[in-house]
């Protein structure tokens, strides 16, 4: 299907945010003192985590888009320099009060995506609001379990598979990503390809990112979908949060 983009979209993202450290370094032995390695700091990296991971893959499309996000927390991820393997993560949790949103934001405005991940942002009330007071498509990415709340047409609810079996309720419309399997949606699953994984941090915000952007080029939902698989697959072959240009999308096999 041929991606035809008449205009700039726009998209009203919605979300937790945080501050992804990566702290590398090298070990080399076991300490005297416990047994846990000891840890030789070589070099610091930030990056943007939660939904503003999601801004940084909708900004390789060329969108414009208003954020409205929440206090930052902050994730520190020990990583073993040699291997590029996850010592230990450490969170520093900010809770934020629930946003609201005005009216006037939604003008002009081709979707909204929400990116909940559960720190307070983002409230059942909130949803609620947008989802009475936008009539476009909305796209939702939650660890929130009543997932029956979020029933509306035009309305997409995104979880992982630990999400899925953590849930209260059902809702229509509901695609459920499986990692290396691919992603279920309306009893079909959608494959994904086999690639060489090094990090799936980050890979439900590539997704979620993509299927917005790919449903609003093309108003087709499956295809949106296999096109978010593949900017995911491509996500997890890099260390850390990644987000593929839409030239690297449009080659993948």
């Amino acid at each position: 299907m041929d991606i035809q983009q008449q205009k700039q979209f726009k998209i009203l993202l919605v979300g937790d945010v945080c501050i992804d450290e990566y702290q590398y370094g090298i070990v080399e032995r076991i300490s005297p003192e416990a047994p846990v390695p000891v840890f030789k700091f070589t070099r610091n990296e930030l990056k943007p985590g939660m939904s503003h991971n999601v801004l940084a893959n909708l900004n390789q499309f060329d969108v414009e888009v208003i954020d409205y996000c929440g206090k930052p927390s902050r994730k520190v991820r020990l990583i073993d320099e040699r291997s590029g393997q996850h010592i230990v993560r450490v969170d520093h949790d900010i809770i934020s009060n629930p946003i609201l949103i005005e009216t006037k934001d939604y003008i002009g405005v081709d979707c909204v995506i929400v990116s909940d991940y559960n720190k307070g942002t983002v409230s059942y009330e909130t949803i609620d609001n947008i989802l009475n007071d936008f009539d476009g498509p909305v796209f939702i990415d939650t660890k929130k379990p009543d997932l029956e709340k979020f029933f509306r047409k035009n309305c997409w609810v995104k979880v992982n598979e630990n999400e899925f079996n953590a849930r209260t309720s059902i809702s229509e419309n509901l695609i459920v990503t499986l990692g290396g399997k691919g992603a279920l949606y309306e009893g079909e699953l959608f494959p994904a390809p086999k690639v060489d994984v090094v990090d799936v941090c980050g890979a439900g915000d590539t997704f979620i990112a993509s299927l917005a952007y790919f449903y609003l080029a093309t108003k087709n939902i499956d295809f949106a979908i296999r096109k978010a698989i593949k900017s995911a697959a491509i996500t997890v072959q890099h260390s850390g949060v990644y987000a593929p240009s839409l030239e690297e999308i449009e080659n993948a096999s």
